[in-house]
């Protein structure tokens, strides 16, 4: 039974809820980088490289037919194996941007809490109350002032 209190308490702590919201949504992010990247950024790429297409460069591991058009979709199909390194490339460039964005966004949160954590330090402490002992001595001196 203690096993199964354990994970019950594991599960509900705020550490693994972030992790699971963190988790979705990084899922999420990464089609937008994979878009950014396949739709935008590797066109670019290859058009600088002289209309070159990251998707379909490969280097075939045995002999390829004649009749078998020269694309990686045609060669897999013929059940040549390949090495498919445009994939990689484009995954590699995937892979870069996202961490560039998680760094970015990483560094931007340390900033804020550095910076909240600076503004505490600064405010002002809250004066230390009266110990009691001086505040008896007051009394005592007051008392004797009105007689």
């Amino acid at each position: 039974m203690s096993l199964l209190k354990d994970f019950k308490a594991f599960a509900v702590k705020g550490n693994v809820i972030d992790l699971a919201v963190a988790v979705i949504i990084g899922g999420a992010f990464s089609g937008i980088v994979k878009s950014l990247v396949d739709d935008v950024i590797m066109p670019v790429v290859g058009r600088i490289f002289g209309s070159l297409d990251f998707s379909n460069l490969y280097l075939p591991l045995a002999e390829v037919p004649a009749d078998v058009a020269p694309t990686l979709a045609a060669v897999k199909a013929a059940g040549v194996p390949v090495l498919a390194y445009g994939s990689f490339v484009s995954v590699l460039i995937n892979f870069t941007i996202l961490a560039f964005i998680i760094f970015m966004m990483v560094r931007q949160v340390s900033k804020l809490t550095q910076a909240l954590v600076k503004k505490e330090e600064e405010a002002p402490a809250a004066p230390a109350p009266t110990p009691e002992d001086v505040l008896l001595l007051r009394e005592i001196r007051d008392a004797l002032k009105q007689k």
